[in-house]
């Protein structure tokens, strides 16, 4: 933007306000307030709030300058993203030694408003009023476009993948149970899923299907960043990897990255005959979350769909806030108009993704049945929705309850909502619990009413057997205690100072002590050095041993010794 620009612009037609600042502004007290001139332009659509400047409606603006934010244009854009979480972007114009801040301001998401002090703001001549009945009824019928069904000018099918294409047809005939599909010709099979209407392709078929130069070309931002990180604290990636090839092509190369063996660790989980792998990250609760980002976000926003793994945890955003209609707190209820409709429509009917409205009931479902964490998404705000899948199993004996009832013949089997309300009774929580559901679980004897309680429960003796099974060995060992020892041990030689800061912020210093020396009496450790050298590690007899093996082994030979 130029300084001439700026003169010849008028506040009530070219959605800008300005103000002369010549020192400072107001930025948050009242309204009439940077954030509030910022709530209100944005559902206006966007604009620009350009501090410096003085209105002339007879002529030329005139150029007064202003010292607002100088040097802090930064901190300005953090503080605002901050409070309102929208990305504005500032610009500094001189006339002579007079400065000009330009603020410029995106539009609202679509069906939605900002609001300042829990209220939704609008411009009326010279002040900045609640936003009438009538506007906020239009903005919130308001419908997002299908951007995935527009036309996609200037491409055409040569400009398609072959190896994305055959990807797409072998899924279809697959999910469809339809080989007969496999031998249309690319143009009838591009025509049935409308993908090519009138010898047009639209934006599915080039997020799809298109060649990876073609996608560079026309929406740079349909590529996908993944990250990986030892630890939180690092500002500078270990790995990163661009994935920009067709969807139908990168959704198995990222999953490649993030199954790496070395970054997708696996645990085999054992309780008496049952044993079964887990691993930290779950192929198809990962396949469908990113799926659900690139499907889900808002390709109008030039930013691309961003993953973050670490040893612990995975971070998935995408750009765009929820669609229509959805919060965290509904998400698991309510019924959402997607953003790309019929590219969701596709990756349904090839079977990448679950039927529209379930693959976040899939994600929840498969994570808690593991006894991990819930799904997190409350980083989440109107602009991008951010997903965290953490790693660790915090309740093993949940994870064999559920499994050794889904794995038995007894009927009917449990779905997302059995499986939160068993979450919810484990935790004491018994508001707003459904009664069928409770009926159910009731019935199928996995949970049972608290003696004395109409409205409580708990869950069955075989889920608290199995936690005690796990608790302590004789009167010598904790196993929490015990594994988490092991498992900061396992393929390692730390000194104690290592192991302790390692473990700071489960174990203290003298529960360190007492273990290692206990284990070392029962040969589950062993020391190389002396003093300030020695080096802690597990004994050879367990040492090619990892994850829950490594566990099971030690924890069954403790307890035929001391039970």
């Amino acid at each position: 933007m130029t300084i001439a620009e700026v003169k010849q612009l008028k506040e009530s037609e070219d959605k800008v306000e300005f103000k002369k600042a010549e020192t400072q502004y107001n930025y948050n007290s009242g309204r009439r307030s940077v954030l509030g001139y910022v709530v209100a332009l944005a559902n206006e659509g966007g604009g620009k709030f350009i501090l410096g400047v003085q209105e002339n409606k007879n002529g030329l603006n005139i150029i007064t300058g202003s010292l607002a934010w100088d040097g802090h244009e930064g901190k300005l854009k953090e503080d605002i993203f901050r409070d309102k979480q929208i990305r504005v972007e500032t610009e500094v114009l001189y006339e002579g030694a007079n400065r000009v801040l330009v603020i410029h301001i995106p539009s609202r998401p679509v069906g939605k408003t900002l609001k300042f002090e829990d209220v939704p703001l609008m411009r009326v001549g010279e002040d900045l009023l609640p936003m009438s009945d009538e506007q906020l009824f239009k903005i919130l019928q308001e419908q997002e476009p299908d951007f995935s069904a527009k036309v996609c000018e200037g491409i055409g099918i040569g400009d398609l993948d072959e190896t994305a294409i055959k990807k797409m047809k072998e899924s279809y005939a697959r999910k469809q149970k339809n080989p007969s599909f496999l031998q249309l010709s690319t143009e009838q099979v591009l025509t049935d899923l409308k993908l090519l209407d009138k010898k047009k392709l639209n934006y599915a078929a080039l997020i799809l299907l298109a060649k990876k130069e073609i996608l560079h070309n026309k929406l740079p931002q349909s590529k996908t960043i993944w990250e990986f990180r030892n630890s939180e604290a690092q500002i500078h990636h270990d790995s990163r990897e661009v994935v920009d090839e067709p969807l139908f092509i990168a959704i198995d190369n990222i999953w490649k990255l993030i199954n790496q063996p070395t970054l997708n660790r696996k645990y085999p989980v054992q309780s008496g005959a049952y044993i079964f792998d887990l691993y930290d990250f779950n192929e198809a609760v990962i396949r469908e979350a990113v799926l659900n980002a690139i499907a889900h976000r808002d390709y109008t926003i030039t930013s691309e769909v961003v993953i973050k793994q670490y040893p612990n945890k995975i971070i998935i955003s995408n750009p765009g806030g929820f669609p229509k209609g959805v919060t965290i707190e509904n998400i698991l209820t309510v019924s959402s108009t997607p953003r790309s409709r019929l590219m969701t429509e596709i990756l349904e009917k090839t079977g990448l993704v679950e039927r529209s409205g379930q693959g976040v009931d899939k994600i929840f479902s498969i994570t808690l049945s593991e006894g991990k964490a819930e799904p997190d998404f409350t980083n989440s705000d109107m602009f991008q929705v951010s997903l965290i899948l953490r790693t660790e199993i915090i309740d093993k004996a949940f994870h064999v309850f559920v499994s050794q009832y889904q794995n038995s013949e007894k009927e009917p089997k449990l779905g997302v909502e059995q499986i939160i309300t068993l979450c919810k009774i484990r935790n004491g929580i018994f508001q707003n619990l459904k009664g069928e559901i409770v009926s159910q679980l009731e019935r199928s004897g996995l949970i049972e009413k608290v003696s004395g309680h109409t409205n409580r429960y708990t869950l069955s003796n075989e889920y608290h057997a199995l936690v005690k099974d796990g608790l302590k060995i004789g009167k010598r060992y904790l196993v929490k205690e015990l594994e988490l020892l092991l498992l900061a041990l396992q393929g390692n030689a730390l000194k104690i100072g290592d192991l302790e800061n390692l473990l700071k912020n489960s174990l203290s210093r003298n529960q360190i002590n007492y273990l290692k020396m206990k284990l070392m009496e029962d040969e589950v450790l062993k020391v190389e050095g002396k003093i300030k050298g020695a080096r802690y590690s597990i004994a050879d007899k367990y040492a090619d041993l990892r994850g829950d093996v490594l566990l099971s082994a030690v924890i069954a030979d403790l307890r035929d010794k001391y039970e």
